[in-house]
């Protein structure tokens, strides 16, 4: 086990981060507080190719795991560029295709997602299932060679830049006449398919939908795979998504921590520096600390996945995706009191990250159902839902 990073991934990151804060959060937020979206960042990012370091070669793409892809996303956050169509686009979707897609869908969608061409959705979370996905109500019936998909879906994030949607439905099992899971393509632009921005009170470059489906028609090349397999492609997204989701939260907590530290540097009152006091010295240490736990145990979910451990990286990637919201929660509230006043001012680029990284305990799984998951499978407890 070695846990000092590749000279690659180093460079990578070095890479990324140049690039990131070439742009910066000043870039971040004039963009979001007007409506916009980083589409200049992304799409330079796209060019570089470090959306598509984990797309397989034959496809365009840099050939390497989920551990580079977050990599990358954890500069850009830290940059103070958090792009959370990062977490969906390239790591979900693009990874779901790569392991079961078929190979029409493989080479239609996977060079692109290499580019960073194409920008996909991913549309699990109902308006009245919640963390129980078992409730999905959004079924898809055949009628004759095509799919009729109906249902509601919300906070889907990105829908406005995305080409298509990887929508979660459910199917009837011809056996049985029980539903299953079965994943969908479903095109934006597809009559039928209809989405509504939430109004977020975020400072966010990216924007919350719910989505409305009715009648809406599709191809049988728009299910993913095999419509027997979707459960295990579900999972084969969700491991990634919690490795990216704990990615962005450090992120974002070593943006925040630097700030802290280097105005503990610079401040002075009393005549010395305020970092030299303990009241502001130590809580910035526990940070420290917590932020390297974070990113271990992500970095170890990363290598689990990336060996094919998908049972193992669920218990790692749970933790992490937890670790690392609990710190980016407390990076940014000891930022802003060690700077005072000022940590409410814009010149300072903190005050905007309190909603962001709230989200980490809610989405892409609420810090609740981590600790339900860790109770029962790492510690043998009954199961409480």
């Amino acid at each position: 086990m070695n846990f000092v990073e590749s000279d690659e991934r180093i460079a990578l990151r070095k890479a990324v981060g140049d690039l990131a804060r070439g742009y910066g959060h000043e870039y971040y937020t004039k963009v979001a507080r007007s409506g916009g979206h980083t589409s200049d960042l992304w799409n330079e990012a796209g060019r570089l190719g470090y959306l598509g370091v984990a797309v397989p070669e034959e496809y365009g793409g840099g050939g390497a795991g989920i551990g580079d892809l977050a990599a990358v996303c954890e500069e850009f956050c830290a940059a103070g560029t958090p792009m959370l169509l990062m977490v969906v686009s390239p790591a979900i979707c693009a990874t779901v295709l790569a392991r079961y897609g078929t190979d029409e869908q493989k080479n239609s969608w996977l060079p692109r997602f290499a580019t960073g061409e194409v920008r996909m959705s991913f549309a699990i979370t109902e308006p009245d299932a919640g963390s129980n996905s078992h409730r999905i109500t959004t079924t898809a019936k055949r009628d004759g060679g095509d799919w009729i998909l109906n249902g509601r879906k919300v906070f889907i994030s990105g829908v406005d830049e995305a080409d298509a949607v990887l929508v979660v439905g459910r199917t009837e099992d011809a056996k049985t006449g029980k539903l299953k899971p079965a994943l969908f393509i479903v095109p934006t632009n597809t009559p039928g398919f209809e989405y509504q921005q939430i109004e977020m009170d975020l400072v966010s470059a990216d924007k919350q939908f719910g989505l409305f489906l009715d009648d809406v028609r599709l191809p049988a090349e728009a299910l993913v795979g095999s419509e027997d397999a979707a459960l295990a492609q579900l999972f084969a997204g969700l491991n990634p998504e919690r490795i990216m989701g704990a990615s962005f939260s450090i992120g974002i907590a070593r943006y925040a921590l630097e700030k802290g530290v280097a105005y503990a540097k610079q401040r002075s009152v009393w005549g010395a520096p305020i970092g030299s006091h303990q009241g502001i010295a130590h809580p910035l240490a526990q940070v420290k600390i917590e932020l390297e736990l974070a990113k271990l145990m992500t970095q170890k979910a990363a290598a689990l996945y990336d060996s094919g451990d998908d049972f193992g990286a669920g218990e790692a990637a749970n933790m992490a995706k937890y670790a690392g919201a609990e710190v980016a929660i407390k990076a940014v509230d000891q930022a802003i009191q060690t700077h005072g006043g000022n940590g409410m001012a814009s010149e300072y680029g903190l005050g905007t990250l309190l909603g962001a990284v709230r989200v980490g305990r809610i989405a892409p799984v609420s810090r609740e159902m981590v600790l339900n998951f860790v109770a029962q499978h790492s510690l043998g407890l009954p199961k409480s839902y």
